[in-house]
């Protein structure tokens, strides 16, 4: 894996911040890094090596969130995000991603309309089929958009809960689309012992973005929480 000078750059900057924000918000880490791996090293590829940074990533941020994590309350979603992750890295060379825009546009609209509705119980399942949704785009595009966070936010969860299930549910998206990347030749040794350089980068900057939440009060992490939403939605558009 060879890389320029300005690819150097790009990445030396956009690795640690994608850990930051990621740890700080519960999720947004691969806004920025699959767009900076794909601009380094070329869309597959790019998109493989930033699945396998993140999954690992996900681990420092599962254990810096251990007391917080809702597992009974977060089960449904992570199964759902398990199985369309698997989906959507096995059809990512075979589907055209304008397909997948228009269809995640279409589901934006419906989940905003739905957020006015007072049938909470419907909500929930609709955030599963969200999870789905949001695996499946995660897996073919690199970046699961905003639906994994609507999705999340339909559990209705205190905000720490909140960024344990994105952190769970982020651990199983990005683990499953890096081992099918890996067995379909994707991801190589040197990709590995980068994810194992980078191990002690991963720490800081997790508990470096832990520390931002704890900071953060509610208005504000909501504030983060929507610029995360609105990137992602920015990058569907664009």
């Amino acid at each position: 894996m060879e890389l320029d000078a300005i690819s150097l750059i790009l990445l030396a900057l956009a690795i640690p911040a994608s850990f930051i924000v990621s740890a700080a918000a519960g999720l947004g880490g691969s806004l920025i890094l699959v767009p900076a791996m794909m601009m380094a090293i070329g869309t597959k590829e790019g998109i493989a090596v930033a699945a396998l940074l993140l999954a690992c990533n996900n681990v420092a941020k599962v254990a810096v969130y251990r007391k917080t994590l809702p597992w009974r309350a977060s089960g449904a979603v992570i199964i759902a995000v398990l199985l369309g992750t698997a989906l959507g890295a096995t059809l990512m060379l075979k589907l055209p991603e304008l397909w997948i825009r228009y269809a995640v546009a279409l589901v934006i609209v419906v989940t905003l309309l739905w957020e006015f509705s007072p049938y909470h119980r419907a909500k929930k399942a609709w955030g599963v089929g969200l999870a789905f949704c949001s695996g499946a785009t995660s897996g073919i595009s690199g970046t699961s958009g905003p639906l994994k966070g609507v999705a999340l936010r339909s559990l209705q969860l205190e905000r720490f809960y909140f960024v344990g299930a994105a952190s769970l549910v982020s651990l199983v998206g990005d683990t499953t689309k890096a081992v099918v990347f890996s067995q379909s030749g994707l991801l190589q040794t040197e990709h590995l012992v980068l994810a194992g350089i980078l191990v002690p980068v991963m720490a800081g900057c997790t508990l470096l973005g832990r520390t931002i939440n704890r900071k953060l009060g509610e208005r504000w992490y909501s504030v983060l929480f929507w610029t995360v939403m609105g990137g992602y939605i920015l990058r569907l558009v664009t």
